[in-house]
Protein backbone atom coordinates (compact mmCIF):
# COMPACT_ATOMS: atom_id res chain seq x y z
CA UNK A 1 0.00 0.00 0.00
CA UNK A 2 2.37 2.81 1.17
CA UNK A 3 4.55 1.55 -2.23
CA UNK A 4 1.85 1.94 -4.04
CA UNK A 5 0.98 5.09 -2.74
CA UNK A 6 4.00 6.41 -3.41
CA UNK A 7 4.56 5.30 -6.81
CA UNK A 8 1.63 7.32 -7.58
CA UNK A 9 2.47 10.25 -5.89
CA UNK A 10 5.34 9.99 -7.94
CA UNK A 11 4.09 9.66 -10.87
CA UNK A 12 1.52 12.52 -10.40
CA UNK A 13 4.59 14.47 -9.95
CA UNK A 14 6.05 13.37 -13.01
CA UNK A 15 2.97 14.05 -15.15
CA UNK A 16 2.55 17.45 -14.13
CA UNK A 17 2.93 20.20 -16.71
CA UNK A 18 6.16 22.37 -16.32
CA UNK A 19 5.76 26.45 -16.56
CA UNK A 20 7.28 27.37 -19.64
CA UNK A 21 9.76 30.17 -19.19
CA UNK A 22 8.12 33.88 -18.96
CA UNK A 23 7.82 36.33 -21.79
CA UNK A 24 10.48 38.59 -21.61
CA UNK A 25 10.01 42.09 -22.83
CA UNK A 26 13.08 44.23 -21.55
CA UNK A 27 14.62 43.28 -24.74
CA UNK A 28 11.82 44.76 -26.51
CA UNK A 29 11.68 47.90 -24.15
CA UNK A 30 15.58 48.53 -24.45
CA UNK A 31 15.13 49.29 -28.27
CA UNK A 32 11.55 51.08 -28.33
CA UNK A 33 13.65 53.17 -25.64
CA UNK A 34 16.74 53.72 -28.08
CA UNK A 35 13.83 54.71 -30.36
CA UNK A 36 11.96 56.74 -28.43
CA UNK A 37 15.31 59.04 -27.13
CA UNK A 38 16.31 59.09 -30.88
CA UNK A 39 13.05 60.84 -31.38
CA UNK A 40 13.29 63.32 -28.82
CA UNK A 41 16.73 64.26 -30.09
CA UNK A 42 15.49 64.82 -33.91
CA UNK A 43 12.76 67.15 -32.51
CA UNK A 44 15.75 69.83 -32.12
CA UNK A 45 15.50 70.18 -36.29
CA UNK A 46 12.29 72.06 -36.30
CA UNK A 47 13.13 73.45 -33.03
CA UNK A 48 16.18 75.04 -34.58
CA UNK A 49 13.94 75.92 -37.98
CA UNK A 50 11.61 77.89 -35.55
CA UNK A 51 14.61 79.61 -33.60
CA UNK A 52 15.96 80.50 -37.46
CA UNK A 53 13.08 81.92 -38.53
CA UNK A 54 12.52 84.04 -35.61
CA UNK A 55 9.19 83.00 -34.10
CA UNK A 56 8.91 81.52 -30.63
CA UNK A 57 7.85 78.14 -30.85
CA UNK A 58 10.72 76.73 -30.64
CA UNK A 59 10.04 76.80 -26.85
CA UNK A 60 7.41 73.93 -27.40
CA UNK A 61 9.95 71.56 -29.68
CA UNK A 62 12.32 72.43 -26.63
CA UNK A 63 10.40 71.05 -23.57
CA UNK A 64 9.07 68.38 -25.97
CA UNK A 65 12.59 67.11 -27.16
CA UNK A 66 13.20 67.12 -23.31
CA UNK A 67 10.26 64.99 -21.96
CA UNK A 68 11.00 62.16 -25.41
CA UNK A 69 14.33 62.14 -24.62
CA UNK A 70 14.52 61.59 -20.90
CA UNK A 71 11.67 58.88 -21.16
CA UNK A 72 13.16 57.29 -23.49
CA UNK A 73 16.56 57.42 -21.89
CA UNK A 74 14.66 55.81 -18.87
CA UNK A 75 13.38 53.26 -20.69
CA UNK A 76 16.71 52.06 -22.17
CA UNK A 77 18.66 52.27 -18.86
CA UNK A 78 15.61 50.31 -16.97
CA UNK A 79 15.77 47.22 -20.00
CA UNK A 80 19.47 47.40 -20.37
CA UNK A 81 20.34 44.09 -18.54
CA UNK A 82 18.72 42.21 -20.29
CA UNK A 83 20.57 42.48 -24.31
CA UNK A 84 22.36 40.31 -24.83
CA UNK A 85 22.38 38.88 -28.64
CA UNK A 86 19.42 39.13 -31.11
CA UNK A 87 15.54 39.08 -30.35
CA UNK A 88 13.68 36.24 -30.52
CA UNK A 89 10.53 35.75 -33.40
CA UNK A 90 7.63 36.55 -30.59
CA UNK A 91 9.87 39.45 -29.51
CA UNK A 92 10.37 40.62 -33.13
CA UNK A 93 6.65 40.51 -33.51
CA UNK A 94 6.30 42.61 -30.47
CA UNK A 95 8.69 45.30 -31.42
CA UNK A 96 7.81 45.47 -34.63
CA UNK A 97 3.97 46.78 -33.66
CA UNK A 98 5.45 48.49 -30.70
CA UNK A 99 7.70 50.22 -32.59
CA UNK A 100 4.37 51.67 -34.69
CA UNK A 101 2.60 52.46 -31.87
CA UNK A 102 5.08 54.06 -29.33
CA UNK A 103 6.55 56.95 -31.33
CA UNK A 104 3.59 58.26 -32.36
CA UNK A 105 2.58 58.45 -28.65
CA UNK A 106 5.41 60.93 -28.47
CA UNK A 107 5.64 62.52 -31.81
CA UNK A 108 2.04 64.08 -30.91
CA UNK A 109 3.31 66.51 -28.10
CA UNK A 110 4.37 69.04 -30.65
CA UNK A 111 1.05 69.31 -32.11
CA UNK A 112 -0.58 69.17 -28.79
CA UNK A 113 1.36 71.82 -27.24
CA UNK A 114 2.35 73.82 -30.24
CA UNK A 115 0.49 76.23 -31.98
CA UNK A 116 -2.22 73.91 -33.74
CA UNK A 117 -3.14 73.40 -29.32
CA UNK A 118 -4.69 70.02 -31.14
CA UNK A 119 -6.44 67.48 -28.45
CA UNK A 120 -4.59 64.57 -27.95
CA UNK A 121 -6.99 62.24 -30.27
CA UNK A 122 -5.82 64.98 -33.02
CA UNK A 123 -2.61 65.00 -32.34
CA UNK A 124 -2.09 61.33 -31.97
CA UNK A 125 -3.96 60.51 -35.04
CA UNK A 126 -1.55 62.95 -37.20
CA UNK A 127 1.25 61.46 -35.87
CA UNK A 128 0.14 58.18 -36.72
CA UNK A 129 -0.53 59.17 -40.17
CA UNK A 130 2.66 60.65 -40.08
CA UNK A 131 4.74 57.46 -38.99
CA UNK A 132 2.28 55.09 -41.25
CA UNK A 133 2.60 57.37 -44.44
CA UNK A 134 -0.70 57.24 -44.41
CA UNK A 135 -0.98 61.13 -45.39
CA UNK A 136 -4.31 61.73 -43.86
CA UNK A 137 -4.62 64.71 -41.77
CA UNK A 138 -6.73 66.55 -39.07
CA UNK A 139 -5.69 70.54 -39.52
CA UNK A 140 -6.55 72.97 -41.50
CA UNK A 141 -5.21 76.14 -42.52
CA UNK A 142 -1.76 74.65 -43.27
CA UNK A 143 -0.08 77.42 -44.54
CA UNK A 144 -0.48 79.08 -41.05
CA UNK A 145 1.43 76.67 -38.97
CA UNK A 146 5.05 77.62 -38.26
CA UNK A 147 7.84 76.26 -39.93
CA UNK A 148 9.16 74.13 -37.49
CA UNK A 149 5.77 72.11 -37.01
CA UNK A 150 4.89 71.55 -41.13
CA UNK A 151 9.03 70.00 -40.82
CA UNK A 152 8.22 67.99 -38.06
CA UNK A 153 5.16 66.74 -40.26
CA UNK A 154 7.73 66.38 -43.25
CA UNK A 155 9.82 64.17 -40.80
CA UNK A 156 7.35 61.91 -39.20
CA UNK A 157 6.43 60.77 -42.63
CA UNK A 158 9.99 60.56 -43.47
CA UNK A 159 11.37 58.63 -40.52
CA UNK A 160 8.36 56.20 -41.12
CA UNK A 161 9.29 55.36 -45.02
CA UNK A 162 12.42 54.45 -44.26
CA UNK A 163 11.63 52.58 -41.09
CA UNK A 164 8.79 50.54 -42.83
CA UNK A 165 11.54 49.77 -45.52
CA UNK A 166 13.88 48.09 -43.59
CA UNK A 167 10.62 46.19 -41.31
CA UNK A 168 9.67 45.01 -45.16
CA UNK A 169 12.90 43.93 -46.15
CA UNK A 170 14.46 42.56 -42.76
CA UNK A 171 11.66 41.52 -40.36
CA UNK A 172 8.30 40.71 -42.58
CA UNK A 173 10.15 38.15 -44.99
CA UNK A 174 11.50 36.13 -41.41
CA UNK A 175 7.90 36.30 -39.52
CA UNK A 176 6.47 35.01 -42.56
CA UNK A 177 3.56 37.55 -42.89
CA UNK A 178 1.35 38.40 -46.08
CA UNK A 179 3.85 36.19 -48.75
CA UNK A 180 7.09 38.50 -47.63
CA UNK A 181 8.38 35.47 -47.36
CA UNK A 182 9.23 34.76 -50.86
CA UNK A 183 11.96 38.14 -50.81
CA UNK A 184 14.25 36.21 -48.22
CA UNK A 185 15.91 35.05 -51.90
CA UNK A 186 16.82 38.63 -51.94
CA UNK A 187 20.17 37.86 -49.57
CA UNK A 188 18.65 39.30 -47.01
CA UNK A 189 17.79 35.99 -44.79
CA UNK A 190 17.35 37.52 -41.30
CA UNK A 191 15.86 34.57 -39.43
CA UNK A 192 17.75 33.88 -36.39
CA UNK A 193 19.75 36.63 -36.04
CA UNK A 194 17.43 39.35 -36.91
CA UNK A 195 19.10 42.85 -35.22
CA UNK A 196 22.39 42.07 -36.60
CA UNK A 197 21.10 41.59 -40.20
CA UNK A 198 18.79 43.99 -40.01
CA UNK A 199 21.58 46.97 -38.90
CA UNK A 200 23.10 46.18 -41.85
CA UNK A 201 20.19 46.44 -44.51
CA UNK A 202 18.89 49.66 -42.47
CA UNK A 203 22.33 51.59 -43.46
CA UNK A 204 22.19 50.68 -47.24
CA UNK A 205 18.90 51.26 -47.66
CA UNK A 206 19.20 54.39 -45.65
CA UNK A 207 21.81 55.55 -48.22
CA UNK A 208 19.87 55.38 -50.60
CA UNK A 209 16.63 56.75 -49.23
CA UNK A 210 18.65 59.99 -47.83
CA UNK A 211 20.23 60.40 -52.10
CA UNK A 212 16.82 60.20 -53.21
CA UNK A 213 15.37 62.89 -50.71
CA UNK A 214 18.18 65.20 -51.80
CA UNK A 215 17.69 64.91 -55.39
CA UNK A 216 14.40 65.16 -55.26
CA UNK A 217 14.32 68.61 -53.18
CA UNK A 218 16.87 69.90 -55.51
CA UNK A 219 14.36 68.99 -58.73
CA UNK A 220 11.70 70.60 -56.47
CA UNK A 221 14.29 73.41 -56.03
CA UNK A 222 15.03 73.76 -59.96
CA UNK A 223 11.22 73.77 -60.65
CA UNK A 224 10.06 76.71 -58.53
CA UNK A 225 9.38 75.29 -55.59
CA UNK A 226 11.16 77.73 -52.34
CA UNK A 227 14.30 75.57 -50.45
CA UNK A 228 11.42 75.21 -47.67
CA UNK A 229 9.21 73.76 -49.49
CA UNK A 230 10.97 71.71 -51.15
CA UNK A 231 13.04 69.92 -48.74
CA UNK A 232 9.19 68.79 -46.80
CA UNK A 233 8.14 67.67 -49.92
CA UNK A 234 11.03 65.89 -50.83
CA UNK A 235 10.83 64.76 -47.61
CA UNK A 236 6.95 63.18 -47.54
CA UNK A 237 7.66 62.43 -51.42
CA UNK A 238 10.28 59.70 -51.00
CA UNK A 239 8.04 58.50 -47.98
CA UNK A 240 5.41 58.08 -50.04
CA UNK A 241 3.45 59.81 -47.56
CA UNK A 242 1.67 62.74 -49.11
CA UNK A 243 2.09 65.28 -46.09
CA UNK A 244 1.91 68.53 -47.92
CA UNK A 245 2.33 72.55 -46.59
CA UNK A 246 -0.75 74.03 -47.98
CA UNK A 247 -4.37 72.68 -47.81
CA UNK A 248 -4.66 72.25 -51.86
CA UNK A 249 -1.78 70.48 -52.02
CA UNK A 250 0.22 70.09 -54.96
CA UNK A 251 -2.36 72.38 -56.89
CA UNK A 252 -0.78 75.60 -55.69
CA UNK A 253 2.03 74.42 -57.41
CA UNK A 254 3.63 74.53 -61.55
CA UNK A 255 2.89 71.50 -64.24
CA UNK A 256 6.89 71.10 -63.86
CA UNK A 257 6.81 69.94 -60.14
CA UNK A 258 3.76 67.69 -60.96
CA UNK A 259 6.00 65.86 -63.60
CA UNK A 260 8.89 65.44 -61.10
CA UNK A 261 7.00 64.22 -58.28
CA UNK A 262 5.77 61.60 -60.47
CA UNK A 263 9.13 60.66 -61.12
CA UNK A 264 9.79 60.40 -57.82
CA UNK A 265 6.54 58.87 -56.45
CA UNK A 266 7.23 56.14 -58.68
CA UNK A 267 10.69 55.72 -57.78
CA UNK A 268 9.94 55.61 -54.10
CA UNK A 269 7.30 52.94 -55.00
CA UNK A 270 9.93 50.44 -56.43
CA UNK A 271 12.08 47.60 -54.40
CA UNK A 272 14.98 49.59 -52.51
CA UNK A 273 17.09 45.90 -52.95
CA UNK A 274 16.83 46.69 -56.53
CA UNK A 275 18.59 49.97 -55.91
CA UNK A 276 21.41 48.14 -53.78
CA UNK A 277 21.95 46.15 -56.42
CA UNK A 278 22.21 48.85 -58.54
CA UNK A 279 24.57 50.55 -57.37
CA UNK A 280 26.53 47.63 -56.62
CA UNK A 281 26.73 47.35 -60.48
CA UNK A 282 24.00 44.85 -61.25
CA UNK A 283 20.82 46.71 -63.04
CA UNK A 284 19.59 43.46 -64.69
CA UNK A 285 17.59 42.80 -61.81
CA UNK A 286 15.60 45.87 -61.58
CA UNK A 287 14.65 45.59 -65.56
CA UNK A 288 13.96 42.12 -65.57
CA UNK A 289 11.71 42.02 -62.04
CA UNK A 290 8.01 41.20 -62.50
CA UNK A 291 6.85 42.88 -59.58
CA UNK A 292 8.68 46.76 -61.62
CA UNK A 293 7.03 45.50 -64.83
CA UNK A 294 3.55 45.15 -63.32
CA UNK A 295 3.44 48.01 -61.39
CA UNK A 296 4.53 50.42 -64.27
CA UNK A 297 2.06 48.94 -66.67
CA UNK A 298 -0.42 49.00 -64.14
CA UNK A 299 -0.03 52.67 -63.89
CA UNK A 300 0.37 53.25 -67.72
CA UNK A 301 -3.05 51.81 -68.10
CA UNK A 302 -4.84 53.29 -65.47
CA UNK A 303 -3.19 56.82 -66.78
CA UNK A 304 -4.24 56.22 -70.28
CA UNK A 305 -7.79 54.81 -69.55
CA UNK A 306 -8.34 58.33 -66.92
CA UNK A 307 -6.86 60.31 -69.47
CA UNK A 308 -9.06 59.81 -72.07
CA UNK A 309 -12.13 59.83 -69.79
CA UNK A 310 -11.35 63.62 -68.58
CA UNK A 311 -10.28 64.40 -72.24
CA UNK A 312 -13.35 62.87 -74.26
CA UNK A 313 -15.83 62.42 -71.58
CA UNK A 314 -15.03 65.57 -69.52
CA UNK A 315 -13.52 68.55 -72.04
CA UNK A 316 -10.21 68.78 -70.81
CA UNK A 317 -7.50 69.81 -72.84
CA UNK A 318 -5.04 66.98 -73.55
CA UNK A 319 -2.10 68.07 -72.14
CA UNK A 320 -3.81 69.01 -68.44
CA UNK A 321 -6.05 66.00 -68.32
CA UNK A 322 -2.91 64.14 -68.87
CA UNK A 323 -0.96 65.47 -66.76
CA UNK A 324 -4.11 65.57 -63.67
CA UNK A 325 -4.80 62.02 -64.38
CA UNK A 326 -0.76 60.80 -64.49
CA UNK A 327 -0.07 63.05 -61.17
CA UNK A 328 -3.40 62.22 -59.34
CA UNK A 329 -3.52 58.07 -59.80
CA UNK A 330 0.29 57.93 -59.30
CA UNK A 331 -0.43 59.50 -55.87
CA UNK A 332 -3.03 57.01 -55.19
CA UNK A 333 -1.90 54.06 -56.49
CA UNK A 334 1.42 54.40 -54.64
CA UNK A 335 -0.23 55.33 -51.35
CA UNK A 336 1.64 59.18 -51.52
CA UNK A 337 -1.73 60.59 -51.02
CA UNK A 338 -0.88 64.25 -52.49
CA UNK A 339 -3.69 65.81 -54.70
CA UNK A 340 -3.50 68.47 -57.88
CA UNK A 341 -6.92 68.57 -58.33
CA UNK A 342 -10.24 67.53 -57.02
CA UNK A 343 -11.04 64.49 -58.63
CA UNK A 344 -14.68 63.83 -56.89
CA UNK A 345 -15.36 66.26 -59.35
CA UNK A 346 -14.69 63.94 -62.34
CA UNK A 347 -17.49 62.07 -62.18
CA UNK A 348 -18.47 58.53 -60.58
CA UNK A 349 -16.13 56.71 -62.71
CA UNK A 350 -13.33 58.25 -61.58
CA UNK A 351 -14.49 57.96 -57.74
CA UNK A 352 -14.91 54.03 -58.50
CA UNK A 353 -11.40 53.97 -60.52
CA UNK A 354 -9.65 56.02 -57.86
CA UNK A 355 -11.12 53.84 -54.72
CA UNK A 356 -9.99 50.53 -56.47
CA UNK A 357 -6.85 51.89 -57.76
CA UNK A 358 -5.73 52.91 -53.77
CA UNK A 359 -5.94 48.99 -53.23
CA UNK A 360 -3.31 48.27 -55.60
CA UNK A 361 -0.07 49.34 -54.09
CA UNK A 362 3.02 49.66 -55.25
CA UNK A 363 6.29 47.32 -55.14
CA UNK A 364 7.55 45.27 -52.02
CA UNK A 365 10.17 46.87 -50.03
CA UNK A 366 9.63 49.97 -50.75
CA UNK A 367 8.07 52.96 -49.13
CA UNK A 368 4.58 52.39 -50.59
CA UNK A 369 1.72 50.66 -49.10
CA UNK A 370 -1.96 48.73 -49.74
CA UNK A 371 -1.87 45.16 -50.56
CA UNK A 372 0.93 46.00 -53.34
CA UNK A 373 1.38 44.05 -56.84
CA UNK A 374 3.27 41.20 -56.17
CA UNK A 375 0.19 39.67 -53.94
CA UNK A 376 -1.34 40.30 -57.16
CA UNK A 377 0.65 38.41 -59.34
CA UNK A 378 0.75 35.12 -56.98
CA UNK A 379 -3.17 35.50 -56.37
CA UNK A 380 -2.87 35.45 -60.54
CA UNK A 381 -0.78 32.37 -60.79
CA UNK A 382 -2.25 30.50 -58.38
CA UNK A 383 -5.89 31.03 -59.75
CA UNK A 384 -3.86 30.13 -63.48
CA UNK A 385 -2.90 27.25 -61.85
CA UNK A 386 -6.59 25.91 -60.15
CA UNK A 387 -7.58 26.37 -64.03
CA UNK A 388 -4.80 24.05 -65.67
CA UNK A 389 -6.04 21.62 -62.83
CA UNK A 390 -9.50 21.74 -64.11
CA UNK A 391 -8.66 20.82 -67.57
CA UNK A 392 -5.64 18.26 -66.55
CA UNK A 393 -6.89 16.67 -62.96
CA UNK A 394 -4.15 14.37 -63.20
CA UNK A 395 -1.16 16.85 -64.08
CA UNK A 396 1.14 18.75 -62.11
CA UNK A 397 1.34 21.94 -62.35
CA UNK A 398 3.50 24.59 -60.46
CA UNK A 399 2.65 28.44 -59.42
CA UNK A 400 5.89 30.11 -60.38
CA UNK A 401 6.94 33.77 -59.81
CA UNK A 402 9.67 34.96 -61.94
CA UNK A 403 9.69 31.44 -62.83
CA UNK A 404 10.70 29.97 -60.16
CA UNK A 405 8.08 27.67 -57.91
CA UNK A 406 6.23 29.22 -55.01
CA UNK A 407 5.95 27.16 -51.82
CA UNK A 408 2.70 26.19 -51.00
CA UNK A 409 3.29 28.34 -47.55
CA UNK A 410 3.74 31.35 -49.68
CA UNK A 411 0.83 31.36 -51.71
CA UNK A 412 -1.38 29.92 -48.36
CA UNK A 413 0.04 33.04 -46.52
CA UNK A 414 -1.04 35.57 -49.51
CA UNK A 415 -4.58 34.09 -49.65
CA UNK A 416 -4.97 34.28 -45.94
CA UNK A 417 -3.36 38.51 -46.53
CA UNK A 418 -6.60 38.89 -49.31
CA UNK A 419 -8.83 37.80 -46.33
CA UNK A 420 -7.98 39.59 -43.69
CA UNK A 421 -7.46 42.36 -45.88
CA UNK A 422 -10.49 42.72 -47.29
CA UNK A 423 -12.95 41.14 -44.11
CA UNK A 424 -10.78 43.73 -41.93
CA UNK A 425 -12.02 46.32 -44.18
CA UNK A 426 -15.53 45.29 -44.25
CA UNK A 427 -15.59 45.42 -40.25
CA UNK A 428 -13.63 48.87 -40.20
CA UNK A 429 -16.61 50.19 -42.50
CA UNK A 430 -19.09 48.98 -40.41
CA UNK A 431 -17.58 50.35 -36.92
CA UNK A 432 -17.24 53.28 -38.40
CA UNK A 433 -20.64 53.25 -39.59
CA UNK A 434 -21.87 52.97 -36.48
CA UNK A 435 -20.16 56.06 -35.09
CA UNK A 436 -22.30 57.70 -37.64
CA UNK A 437 -20.57 58.91 -40.58
CA UNK A 438 -22.13 57.85 -43.71
CA UNK A 439 -21.80 54.94 -46.24
CA UNK A 440 -18.87 56.99 -49.04
CA UNK A 441 -16.94 58.04 -46.02
CA UNK A 442 -17.30 54.80 -43.92
CA UNK A 443 -15.75 52.60 -46.68
CA UNK A 444 -13.42 55.21 -48.23
CA UNK A 445 -12.31 55.71 -44.67
CA UNK A 446 -11.52 52.32 -43.77
CA UNK A 447 -9.93 51.72 -47.20
CA UNK A 448 -7.59 54.91 -47.25
CA UNK A 449 -6.53 54.18 -43.22
CA UNK A 450 -6.05 50.25 -44.03
CA UNK A 451 -4.25 50.96 -47.60
CA UNK A 452 -2.45 54.10 -45.96
CA UNK A 453 -3.57 55.96 -49.25
CA UNK A 454 -4.21 59.21 -47.54
CA UNK A 455 -7.54 61.07 -48.68
CA UNK A 456 -10.53 59.39 -48.64
CA UNK A 457 -13.88 60.30 -51.01
CA UNK A 458 -16.74 62.18 -50.27
CA UNK A 459 -16.76 66.40 -49.56
CA UNK A 460 -15.65 65.62 -45.93
CA UNK A 461 -12.66 63.03 -46.33
CA UNK A 462 -12.10 63.47 -50.43
CA UNK A 463 -9.05 65.52 -51.79
CA UNK A 464 -10.59 69.00 -50.88
CA UNK A 465 -11.81 68.20 -47.42
CA UNK A 466 -9.93 66.39 -43.98
CA UNK A 467 -10.57 64.36 -41.35
CA UNK A 468 -10.86 67.13 -38.64
CA UNK A 469 -14.55 66.92 -38.78
CA UNK A 470 -15.15 63.58 -38.12
CA UNK A 471 -15.94 62.14 -34.80
CA UNK A 472 -13.30 61.15 -32.34
CA UNK A 473 -14.25 57.23 -32.00
CA UNK A 474 -13.74 57.21 -35.72
CA UNK A 475 -10.48 59.06 -35.49
CA UNK A 476 -9.64 56.36 -33.17
CA UNK A 477 -10.46 53.46 -35.06
CA UNK A 478 -8.85 54.62 -37.92
CA UNK A 479 -5.82 55.24 -35.68
CA UNK A 480 -5.57 51.83 -35.44
CA UNK A 481 -6.41 50.99 -38.55
CA UNK A 482 -3.32 52.70 -40.55
CA UNK A 483 -1.07 50.89 -37.66
CA UNK A 484 -2.50 47.61 -38.64
CA UNK A 485 -2.25 48.45 -42.43
CA UNK A 486 1.14 49.79 -42.01
CA UNK A 487 2.37 46.47 -40.86
CA UNK A 488 0.68 43.74 -43.15
CA UNK A 489 -2.26 42.80 -40.93
CA UNK A 490 -0.73 39.48 -39.46
CA UNK A 491 2.42 41.02 -37.97
CA UNK A 492 -0.24 43.01 -35.79
CA UNK A 493 -3.51 40.44 -35.03
CA UNK A 494 -0.87 37.35 -34.11
CA UNK A 495 -0.27 39.42 -30.62
CA UNK A 496 -3.88 39.36 -29.72
CA UNK A 497 -3.65 35.46 -30.24
CA UNK A 498 -3.84 32.94 -27.08
CA UNK A 499 -0.99 31.25 -28.38
CA UNK A 500 1.41 34.15 -29.37
CA UNK A 501 1.88 34.79 -25.19
CA UNK A 502 1.75 31.22 -24.36
CA UNK A 503 4.94 30.60 -26.46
Amino acid sequence: MCGGTLQTASLSVKAAPVPGPMFDLRPVGYVLGLLVSALGATMLLPMGIDMFVGNGHWLIFAESALLTFVLGVLLTLACANSVSGGLSLRQTFLMTTGVWLVLPVFGALPFMFGATEARYVDAFFEAMSGMTTTGSTVFEALEALPEGLLFWRGMLQWFGGVGIIVVAMAFLPALRVGGMQIFRSEGFDTFGKILPRATDIARRISVIYLMLTVICAGVYGTMGMGSFDAIVHAMTTIATGGFANADASFAVFGPGVEYAAVMFMILAAMPFVRYVQLIAGSARPLWQDSQVRAFLTTIALLVVVMAAWLSLGQGHATEPAFRKALFNIVSIVTGTGYASADYMQWGPFAMVLFFFAGLIGGCAGSTSCSIKVFRYQLLLASISTRIRQFHAPHGVFDSRYQGRPVPEDVLNSVMAFFVLFFVTLGVVAIVLGLTGLDLITSVSGAAAALGNIGPGLGPIIGPAGSFADINDAAKWILSATMLVGRLELMAVFVLFTAAFWRG
